[in-house]
């Protein structure tokens, strides 16, 4: 293992000093050792960038940015300036297992069409509680992790090929970038995950779920759970991902499918079940309702732009429509899961 091409471990930050003793303390106790790891700091206030060069300088590479770039622009940052063949993206509200990069390594030579290996992602509060093992999708472009909030009852723990995985612990081949591209910044933040690992799909690369690369999560530590910010990137994001990938007739029939999805969600806000009612419960109603026609707004507003890179990335892509279609069948989810499940 000592001869595996070089990681390259890019953690996004934003005011997360609370977060990195733990994240970067439990990288720095990893069992495989052939890697750099890059904080790319997103102009925080807090003193982040200061707290890891005092505690992390030798270990930590610290690339301090102006502004906050968000997940998008921070880990395009850390990808450019990483020396690996592996790009290893970690959120700096996790802790991993001591034998998480190991693993990871393990699966490469699992598929030499694997361009993307997904982590088994527990919840930080609940140690037997799964937050991720891989994602599924809807028909209008809302993702969902999948198993999440499940007990681990062993269901999960057996190596197989996903849809793409959770950006906040995921492994990529550096050739997957070099290919398609680097995360549209154009996001920001949520939903990032879906659009590179739909892009990807769509070039012919595979997605593994590698079940003993264990970490965990504290669910949107840094953006807030059930936050508004959450939710206006989420819903505007998987509008932008319908508009650049799907094929028109899924594209022209979305939006019935959100409106199918936004009854269920409805309920779930009067009833306070699923992302919706756990909004309401800090919120008004006719605040998720406001936020919801912002992202909207925003994202009919850039509609011509998306519409653009959709024409751009249509040479790039070898899967066929059926192909497509059937990732839904297999990796879908429907309405009621994905809006009511706590």
């Amino acid at each position: 293992m000592g001869t595996f091409p070089l990681l390259s471990v890019i953690i996004p930050n934003w005011n997360g000093k609370r977060f990195l003793e733990e994240c970067i303390g439990s990288l720095r106790d990893q069992t495989f050792q052939d890697f750099e790891a890059i904080l790319v700091d997103n102009g925080s206030t807090d003193g982040s960038a200061q707290f890891v060069e005092e505690r992390y300088g030798g270990f930590v590479q610290i690339i301090r940015m102006e502004k906050n770039l968000g997940f998008t622009g921070g880990n395009n940052v850390g990808i450019r300036a990483a020396k690996g063949e592996y790009i290893v993206l970690l959120n700096n509200d996790t802790w991993t297992d001591s034998r998480w990069l190991e693993e990871l390594v393990k699966a490469v030579d699992c598929d030499p069409m694997a361009g993307m290996w997904g982590s088994k992602i527990y919840s930080y509060d609940k140690k037997d509680q799964i937050e991720a093992v891989g994602e599924l999708i809807y028909w209008d472009g809302l993702s969902r992790a999948r198993g999440q909030f499940e007990p681990d009852q062993g269901q999960y723990e057996e190596m197989e090929e996903i849809f793409f995985p959770p950006g906040c612990g995921a492994m990529y081949r550096k050739r997957v970038f070099d290919e398609v591209g680097l995360f549209d910044e154009d996001f920001f933040a949520y939903a990032d995950d879906a659009e590179i690992g739909i892009r990807a799909r769509l070039a012919g690369w595979k997605s593994l779920y590698v079940p003993r690369a264990i970490l965990y999560h504290k669910n949107s530590g840094t953006g807030g759970q059930y936050s508004p910010f959450k939710a206006f990137y989420v819903e505007r994001n998987r509008f932008w991902i319908t508009l650049k990938y799907f094929p028109l007739a899924l594209l022209l029939l979305s939006p019935f499918f959100t409106f199918y999805r936004f009854t269920f969600q409805a309920y779930g806000a009067v009833t306070h079940r699923g992302a919706a009612g756990k909004f309401t419960k800090n919120y008004s109603p006719w605040r998720l309702i406001w936020i919801l026609l912002r992202a909207y707004g925003s994202g009919f507003q850039g509609l011509p732009n998306m519409w653009k890179k959709r024409r751009m990335l249509k040479s790039m892509r070898k899967a066929s429509y059926g192909e497509i279609f059937n990732w839904f069948k297999r990796y879908g989810i429907g309405a009621k899961e994905i809006s009511l499940r706590n």
